[in-house]
């Protein structure tokens, strides 16, 4: 009887230290998004809905006939290409997803990190950290087909001609940001070592991409915890300022 109630101590006492791990790991992440979607429910995340319509709707597309042409026109990014031409598609070429991989699981990714980065962050953080990492992995891949094969960082001229789509470089960027916004330190850690494990494992131009995305990733996060609120502070004061003088200008005026 002792041995059975040992035990169960033991249990016991595992999964309070897991309880306690998981709650000083993901617990502001949890009420952050509890919160948001008791108060806004479904409205709390139109961006996550809008991404995800996009991917199954381009997924769609590119398997009806002459759809493919179409999405390669409009949403298609290679290093091939001219730079105005990649810039102009790299925002819709984060919804285009890749051919050799199963849509429902970059409907699923996008749907979950968009979503939480939405509520998170918010839809302006969010956006610009998807941009700003696709465009930072596709800009990348240029330099690295001009770099060459024989640099560590480079790649032979063919890899100009492959095709550079989805959404991975952003989910994998928003959630670093989410990660470093809650504090989930081994969260964030889990998702850059999963990703310089596949650089080594599969060194292919998507893997360094997913690198590249990450750095800048970590950067926006650093900067906007350190300057997130700087600049509103700074026009509440000037807004104040400006307040304060146009009333002592006024009782100058007044007689």
């Amino acid at each position: 009887m002792k041995q059975i109630t040992h035990a169960g101590g033991v249990r016991s006492g595992l999964w309070a230290v897991f309880r306690r791990a998981a709650v000083a790991e993901w617990g502001a992440l949890f009420s952050t998004v509890k919160d948001q979607l008791v108060r806004r429910r479904f409205a709390a995340l139109p961006l996550a809905t809008g991404a995800t319509a996009l991917v199954l709707l381009f997924s769609i597309v590119q398997h009806l006939p002459g759809g493919d042409r179409l999405v390669s026109e409009v949403g298609v990014v290679k290093a091939a290409l001219p730079l105005d031409v990649s810039l102009l598609r790299t925002p819709l070429s984060l919804y285009v997803p890749a051919l050799d991989l199963p849509v429902w699981g970059a409907l699923a990714q996008v749907f979950l990190v968009f979503g939480i980065a939405e509520l998170v962050l918010g839809r302006r953080l969010t956006l610009v950290v998807a941009y700003v990492c696709t465009l930072a992995g596709t800009l990348f891949a240029r330099i690295a087909v001009a770099l060459g094969p024989h640099h560590f960082l480079g790649f032979p001229r063919w890899v100009a001609h492959v095709r550079d789509t989805g959404p991975s470089a952003a989910v994998v960027a928003l959630a670093v940001v989410v990660a470093f916004r809650c504090r989930a330190w081994w969260t964030g850690g889990a998702v850059v070592l999963s990703m310089v494990v596949e650089a080594v494992v599969l060194p292919n131009l998507a893997g360094l991409e997913h690198l590249v995305a990450l750095s800048a990733a970590v950067l926006i996060a650093v900067w906007v915890e350190v300057f997130g609120d700087y600049w509103p502070r700074v026009l509440t004061g000037v807004g104040a300022a400006t307040s304060v003088a146009a009333q002592g200008r006024a009782r100058a005026v007044t007689p």
